[in-house]
């Protein structure tokens, strides 16, 4: 079998993107990686996983199932758009301020799936485009690709989103002849480039959004587990469900369980004049992909929720304030080792970011896979190219550190490699 012969986004390098830094991490085990962008284990107690797995189970009793209901919630396929849906609509209403009934949420494994669903729902033809923040998740690059659906990149200034720039881009597919269908962006502490969308740009985003008929895909990961008080969701200002809401428990939760969602409260309209959500055509696409979520991770995701009488943000303090002095490290020990004349003399800069889990450096190299290989191999230490990120092939002198993973003192050693490998790469 030939791979010509495949479906073509086999070959596009934006699917070996993990798998690659999968294996360099692997092939030099004692390298300090500034690579994943995962969750601290730190915080991760195996006997939690019981505690809230027993508190559905508990919860569901005490809603008046009987133990026959209650067995079949764990060990049963369970309904395709979630059985947990009214808690988490609860928990979105407390922790977000976005109030959307259970119905207009589908649960998802991971907000992965959730960006494919929404992805293949809304795209119908080869005419439509979806507009992507660039750089942008490469998740989202990934679910293009496979779908077969046209990415337009809309390029991010020095300081993140430009309404200006997704403004020319709207009116360039259209004088193409194509039809922009959403926006996909991560408004909050962007993967990768750390940037965050202000209050006023979002009031503006969402102006345009129904002036133009445009969709928002909203992605979310990074808020609830960064410092400070975070500026509200476009959900939660939304006034006219231009906004379909992407989330998931990876990150203020555990990843191993997997969940995520969409809020999807947009009217569709039939043939027959008959309405429903467009989270019920999500559910159409997810009984055909997945099935349905997990039943005992989305029990254990409830319990969790349940505990915390919903409030994610209570959960996730501790970490927030542990990742916020993860990215406040990097950033010194940047500043202590690359002082300003040198830096300049290297061609480095970095973003400044107020939370989340990335720093993208600009360097005076190019940061390809071959430099990767070489700073692994010779300094010990693996970053992630920025390129990865850039749907329209930039990126290339750039890369990206990730600071959730590494304790302290790998944090500062993880540097000092860098630092050692920019220097040796720039003469």
């Amino acid at each position: 079998m030939r791979r010509a012969e495949l479906h073509a986004s086999l070959s596009d390098p934006v699917l070996d993107t993990m798998n690659f830094l999968n294996e360099i991490t692997l092939r030099y085990p004692e390298a300090i990686s500034f690579a994943p962008g995962r969750p601290y284990d730190g915080f991760f107690e195996t006997e939690e996983v019981i505690a809230h797995l027993r508190r559905y189970l508990d919860h569901l009793k005490d809603q008046g199932a009987s133990p026959a209901q209650v067995r079949t919630a764990v060990y049963q396929y369970g309904p395709t758009a979630g059985q947990i849906r009214a808690i988490v609509a609860d928990s979105l209403r407390g922790d977000e301020g976005i109030d959307v009934p259970a119905e207009s949420i589908v649960i998802t494994v991971g907000a992965q799936e959730a960006m494919m669903l929404v992805v293949r729902a809304l795209i119908r033809d080869p005419r439509d485009v979806l507009l992507v923040s660039s750089p942008c998740y490469v998740g989202i690059t990934g679910v293009a690709r496979l779908l077969d659906v046209t990415l337009s990149p809309v390029p991010e200034t020095a300081e993140g989103f430009s309404l200006a720039a997704l403004e020319a881009s709207i009116r360039a597919e259209r004088a193409a002849g194509r039809r922009p269908r959403a926006f996909y962006l991560v408004p909050d502490h962007a993967n990768p480039s750390g940037s965050t969308l202000s209050r006023s740009d979002r009031t503006a985003l969402l102006d345009l959004a129904v002036r133009e008929d445009l969709l928002i895909l909203e992605d979310t990961p990074y808020r609830l587990v960064s410092p400070g008080q975070p500026i509200p969701t476009l959900k939660a200002l939304d006034r006219h469900r231009c906004v379909v809401h992407l989330g998931s428990y990876s990150k203020t939760l555990f990843p191993g369980a997997r969940v995520g969602f969409a809020v999807a409260d947009q009217e569709v309209v039939g043939d027959d004049g008959m309405s429903g959500l467009l989270a019920g055509e999500l559910s159409k696409i997810k009984s055909m992909v997945t099935v349905n979520t997990s039943s005992l991770s989305q029990a254990v995701v409830a319990g969790a929720l349940l505990a915390s009488g919903g409030r994610v943000s209570e959960v996730s303090a501790k970490t927030a304030g542990h990742y916020g002095d993860a990215m406040r490290r990097v950033l010194d020990r940047l500043a202590e080792r690359l002082p300003a004349e040198r830096r300049a003399e290297l061609g480095v800069r970095w973003s400044e970011p107020s939370g989340g889990f990335f720093v993208n450096l600009a360097v005076g190299i190019e940061a390809d896979d071959a430099a990767l290989v070489r700073s692994a191999e010779e300094f010990g230490v693996i970053w992630t190219p920025m390129r990865y990120f850039h749907p329209d092939d930039g990126g290339r002198r750039a890369l990206r550190l990730s600071v959730s993973y590494l304790t302290p003192e790998e944090i500062d050693e993880g540097i000092d490699r860098l630092v050692a490998f920019l220097e040796a790469e720039s003469h």
